[in-house]
């Protein structure tokens, strides 16, 4: 990923993330011609690059997800779009268009589009930040390798869950997913897909409250959520951990003041993904939508940058 570093930096559209809403944005904007710059401050891919396998990208059939955010963001660099690496900090909007600030730049841009996606929901349980990093994770595939041959809880029912215990199965001894309900909330295909793994096991009904230890876990406490009952298990210590895969908030603090949100926290948009401020678009994730996937991420993007296009050509008409 090429870094820029001039300043002021000017552009036609700045894409804040470099997701696959992003990379989709930046690939048809430069195909419009419109000098385009991403910013991303982690992978290329941006939340996908953290997935050990994609299946239901249309025309791949399986691609890791760093794979295929490496694809899209060659792909939208070999129609012109230039990327870098940045943390944004802010994003104002002024009579000449926008200003974003990154920890290492100030980039002008006529209009923008927003990708940031979205962040890990947390699980809610007693000691869940004490150790986060120590016991408690939220990314299979960044941490997985820390728990080979130990015993790992995964807490959900949804996608993401699932896949996370698959993935997991292949490197922890034993894998039990918590279900706070009696049934999962990813389709019938994908849990069928546990039964193939003896090491999977699941518990229904069932939440974790709360997760003690010293430096590492070494007691979790289970409820029965028919019943009410609680009750703890104990392991050796640094033999046990706890994945949270509950699902994902998305991620609007930039555009705080310049965009309305809906019920689930997304951003509100028109059809063009087009907000209440002019010339400011969201895409992917972070939108207020119903299905949050790679290919509806990336139909987002597309239709971002082509509004984008539309509304920077209008300022000079």
């Amino acid at each position: 990923m090429e870094v820029l570093m001039s300043t002021p930096n000017k552009r036609d559209l700045v894409i804040i993330g470099g997701g696959p809403a992003g990379y989709s944005a930046a690939l048809y904007a430069a195909r419009a011609s419109l000098d385009t710059l991403v910013v991303e401050q982690g992978m290329p891919g941006g939340q996908i690059a953290t997935s050990d396998m994609i299946d239901n990208y249309p025309g791949i059939e399986q691609c890791s997800g760093a794979e295929l955010g490496q694809k899209m963001q060659s792909h939208a660099e070999s129609a012109g779009a230039q990327s870098t690496y940045g943390s944004v900090q802010s994003l104002t909007r002024h009579e000449s268009g926008f200003t974003i600030t990154t920890d290492m730049d100030s980039i002008e841009a006529k209009s923008v589009i927003v990708a940031t996606g979205a962040t890990p929901r947390p699980g809610n349980f007693s000691g869940e930040e004490t150790y986060r990093g120590r016991g408690v994770s939220y990314c299979a595939t960044c941490d997985g390798m820390f728990y080979r041959g130990k015993h790992v809880f995964i807490i959900g029912g949804g996608n993401s869950a699932v896949e996370e215990a698959l993935y997991l199965s292949n490197l922890a001894d034993q894998v039990e997913i918590i279900v706070r309900r009696d049934v999962f909330r990813a389709p019938r295909g994908m849990v069928d897909r546990l039964s193939a793994k003896p090491n999977i096991s699941i518990r229904y009904q069932t939440s974790i409250t709360e997760v003690a230890g010293s430096t590492f876990i070494n007691a979790i406490t289970f409820r029965d959520n028919a019943t009410g009952e609680t009750h703890v298990e104990s392991y050796d210590e640094g033999s046990v951990g706890v994945f949270v895969a509950v699902g994902h908030d998305p991620a609007t603090s930039l555009v705080a003041g310049l965009a309305e949100l809906g019920p689930d926290g997304g951003v509100l948009t028109d059809e063009h993904m087009g907000t209440t401020t002019p010339g400011l678009y969201c895409a992917g994730d972070m939108r207020s939508k119903s299905l949050r996937q790679v290919v509806t991420a990336a139909a987002d993007g597309a239709i971002a940058a082509t509004a984008a296009y539309h509304y920077i050509e209008s300022l000079s008409a």
